[in-house]
């Protein structure tokens, strides 16, 4: 790490981060007072030491296996949720959709993180084979290469490579063993981090990094000296003629130097001197650097030191800054050509305009260099627009296309890519023949569902349905896949129930305005109800359409166009679907078509959806009937029960717990069956009332275990389910502990500290007839209490089991103990924190007293 500020870096490194000296062997430097939140250094200041290191892996590892692009995805502060930190040599605002990434979607990224291994992916076969969803999403050649970041034990993120495909050629080992090292280095410097109290999480949108670029013939030539002992700098004149400052003015600090540049740059930068400061011996590295004019420089840094690194000296980094200047031989020819030709860097920065595109576009030159391309040129900001950049950037070849810049100005673009960035030649062309209103500025002949990526999206949201099971996640779906392939903003879903439509998921509309229209008959005359009713997709292409065709009807305050899709499964009116757009559009035939089939496609989901709704719905009746609504009262026990369903699936499991009074004393159960729905409900009644008639009959805890697994093998061969039998003597505090497969209990002791109790046991219930298991003594003290649980409590995808029962551990430690039923509250409270619960999750908590305690 480099020193940014003062002179006594010794006795700065030593209080300023401890724990974060990392293997460049150099002091960290103190934490920037200009990071922003999201982990972001503003205004072209020092970057916080999370990013750095970030962008310093990425940025090696796409050099090391010969990548044009990369990233990593780190955790994020909520669960199961990844989140992409930085992203190097491509643009962020092109990539939104791929921000963020849960832990269970059938994703390389989220498979190397729930997994812990590699994936290597050569070419776009491979990649559609083990992936179709990523492919769907991005169908271009292009290779890409996943590894997962540890330290030690604990799991940070996923490290990502993207380079050319290599059809037929597997990834070489030499690239896999690069790419594990730089993640292994990576994990280390995070936990390091992470040891010196930095949390090591990500939660704001990525950082943008500038690659190394190739060299340039060059105009003028600026050289600083950088003492990495001081963080001193010694610029020349004509250095700071090239960032626009005059040599008095600068302050000759590294500060001073990094605040003339741009915030990415700035990264870059940190990176690049890092690197060159920790070869080892003399190194050269370069990048390109965007000056106050916009226009890109070169930057190129070389290390030397006084005496061999490894005496402990720091060193100086010696840097020339390349000015490009405007190219004035280049630029005089690029305007003799009849096409208008304008350069982006990979991050979408402008870089050059000739004089004909100036006349294209419509603005200056001076307006556009140095601009990003989105917000100089708003209208190529179209999804349509987006996909073809996307497409030139990771396949590497030339896209073609068509776009609309004005209501009579259409352009033909063409876009050649390389390492460095992106070379567009534009020219003027005719209005394409199709209706004058089936397009509006700034879209493509049709829609974005005619470029490359278009027309892989529908395939993504056929997939992503196959796995929906529920009613909300087929509408989560939808919105998730459909929205972002067809440019839409706005969503409504209604189902039909006894001759009405009720609304069932909306996103985008203003709160409320969808209010009067739930619930309304089949008689209405309303174009969601009127495409359901005749079966045909209705499209506006303007509000002003709409309200033509339907006088009176409400409106929001959009202008944009409006799809009704009649949601029809198997001949059966299922509902209809509302697509909304913020800016008026033409619906292409092969757009509507390809709708029409899509919304077949969601009637089908959602019509499975509410079966498995209805099962779940009986499935919980019968659960409800079989736990028990009430637990016995004792004078010298307490005990507390809870149950909370999973969200995946059918929302229901065999999970049961039961107090039952015995003459041997109290006994405490808690099973769980295999599987979920209305089978494993049933199954979990009959092992109850099982367990319930051989403790009430008097027999030991290991023959009522021993019972119930010979019966479950009798009722239901090839269904298994664990158990926890306990009985516990009121009076005297005697327990006796009999556990089939079931996770351990734990037990916390009157003066607060909890363990957790390992327990010799038997194998699960349903597996072979002649099972045994063995029976556990202990004394319960007054005061103690005991927690049994079913494991949807502490299983997560991807993680240790152990680590589950240590969190609930220190949930009960840390709980205030005189509440019984306050602490099952918080374990459940707790567990609801998590969304995705695949399954679900029964606790049963037992606490003994004496009589002046409980007084």
């Amino acid at each position: 790490m480099l020193p940014a500020r003062g002179t006594d870096v010794r006795r700065r490194s030593a209080g300023a981060h401890p724990g974060c000296v990392t293997s460049y062997g150099l002091p960290p430097y103190p934490p920037p007072e200009n990071v922003a939140a999201t982990g972001r250094a503003s205004g072209g200041g020092v970057p916080d030491e999370l990013s750095l290191v970030l962008a310093q892996a990425a940025v090696s590892a796409i050099e090391s296996a010969g990548g044009y692009a990369g990233g990593v995805y780190l955790r994020s502060g909520y669960p199961e949720l990844l989140r992409l930190s930085v992203l190097a040599g491509l643009p962020t605002q092109l990539f939104h959709p791929w921000w963020r990434m849960h832990m269970n979607r059938p994703f390389p990224v989220a498979e190397v993180y729930r997994s812990g291994k590699p994936v290597h992916l050569a070419d776009v076969e491979e990649g559609m084979r083990r992936f179709p969803q990523l492919m769907a999403g991005m169908p271009f050649p292009f290779g890409s290469l996943y590894m997962p970041v540890f330290g030690g034990r604990e799991k940070f993120g996923v490290l990502v490579v993207l380079r050319p495909a290599t059809p037929g050629k597997p990834v070489s080992h030499a690239d896999r063993r690069a790419l594990r090292d730089i993640a292994q280095r990576l994990g280390a410097e995070l936990a390091g981090l992470a040891a010196g109290g930095t949390k090591v999480v990500w939660d704001g949108e990525p950082v943008p990094v500038q690659l190394p670029s190739v060299t340039v013939p060059p105009v003028r030539i600026g050289h600083f000296d950088w003492d990495l002992e001081t963080g001193a700098v010694d610029a020349d004149a004509e250095l700071c003629g090239i960032l626009g400052t005059e040599p008095a003015r600068f302050p000759g600090t590294i500060d001073g130097l990094t605040a003339l540049l741009a915030p990415e740059d700035v990264y870059g930068l940190w990176t690049l001197a890092r690197r060159a400061a920790s070869a080892g011996g003399p190194v050269v590295r370069r990048m390109r650097l965007r000056g106050p004019d916009g226009r890109t420089n070169l930057l190129e840094l070389s290390s030397r030191w006084a005496q061999p690194p490894r005496s402990g000296a720091a060193g100086t980094l010696t840097g020339f800054l390349v000015d490009l200047g405007a190219g004035p031989v280049i630029a005089e020819a690029a305007d003799r050509l009849p096409r208008g030709i304008f350069s982006l860097d990979r991050l979408g920065r402008i870089t050059y305009v000739n004089q004909l595109a100036e006349e294209l576009l419509g603005r200056q030159r001076g307006e556009l260099v140095g601009s990003l391309l989105w917000e100089a040129l708003p209208w190529f900001g179209h999804p349509a627009y987006e996909d073809h950049h996307r497409a030139a950037l990771l396949s590497h070849e030339p896209v073609h296309f068509l776009a609309r810049r004005t209501e009579r100005d259409w352009l033909a673009v063409s876009l050649y890519p390389g390492h460095d960035g992106v070379t567009a030649a534009l020219s003027a062309t005719e209005e394409p023949s199709f209706p004058p209103d089936a397009a509006g500025p700034g879209e493509v002949l049709g829609s974005p569902l005619e470029s490359s990526a278009g027309v892989y999206r529908p395939v993504a949201l056929a997939i992503a349905l196959t796995e929906a099971v529920t009613a909300r996640q087929v509408s989560a779906v939808v919105t998730q896949e459909l929205l972002p392939a067809f440019g839409g903003r706005q969503l409504a879903i209604y189902l039909l129930h006894e001759r009405h439509l009720y609304l069932a998921w909306e996103t985008g509309f203003p709160h409320g305005f969808l209010n009067s229209f739930d619930g309304v008959a089949l008689d209405a005359r309303l174009p969601g109800v009127e495409t359901l009713t005749s079966g045909h997709p209705m499209f506006f292409e303007s509000m002003q359409r709409l309200a033509s065709a339907y006088p009176g009807i409400p409106l929001d305050a959009s202008v944009g166009a409006r799809a009704f899709l009649p949601l029809i499964a198997s001949g059966r009116p299922v509902g209809s679907c509302i697509l909304g757009f913020d800016q008026p559009r033409g619906f292409s035939p092969e757009e509507r078509t390809v709708l029409t089939a899509l919304a077949g496609l969601i009637a089908q989901a959602l019509k499975r959806a509410q079966r498995y709704d209805t099962e779940s719905a009986v499935a919980r009746g019968l659960q409800n009937a079989l736990l028990p609504h009430r637990l016995p009262v004792l004078d010298q026990v307490d005990t507390a029960g809870r149950y909370l369903p999973g969200t995946q699936g059918m929302d229901i499991g065999g999970d049961w717990y039961d107090v039952i009074e015995t003459d041997r004393g109290l006994a405490l159960v808690i099973g769980d069956v295999q599987g979920h729905g209305v089978a494993a409900a049933a199954t979990m009644g009959q092992l109850r009332s099982a367990v319930r008639a051989f403790a009430l009959s008097g027999h030991e805890p290991q023959e009522v275990m021993s019972g119930t697994n010979r019966l479950l093998i009798d009722l239901d061969p090839g269904q298994i389910a664990s158990c926890c039998y306990i009985v516990l003597d009121p009076a005297t505090g005697r327990t006796q502990l009999v556990r089939a497969g079931h996770p351990y209990p734990l037990l916390r002791h009157p003066d607060g500290t909890t363990e957790v109790l390992e327990l010799p046991g038997g194998v699960v219930l349903g597996v072979t007839p002649d099972a045994t298991y063995p029976v556990s003594r202990l004394r319960l003290l007054p005061g103690a209490i005991l927690a049994l649980y079913t494991d949807g409590l502490v299983e997560q995808a991807g993680a240790d089991i152990d680590d589950g029962v240590e969190r609930l551990r220190g949930i009960i430690e840390a709980a205030d103990a005189p509440s019984l039923v306050g602490m099952a509250d918080l374990v459940i409270r707790e567990a609801r924190r998590e969304p995705d619960r695949p399954d679900d999750i029964a606790v049963l908590l037992a606490a003994r007293w004496v009589r002046a305690q409980r007084a």
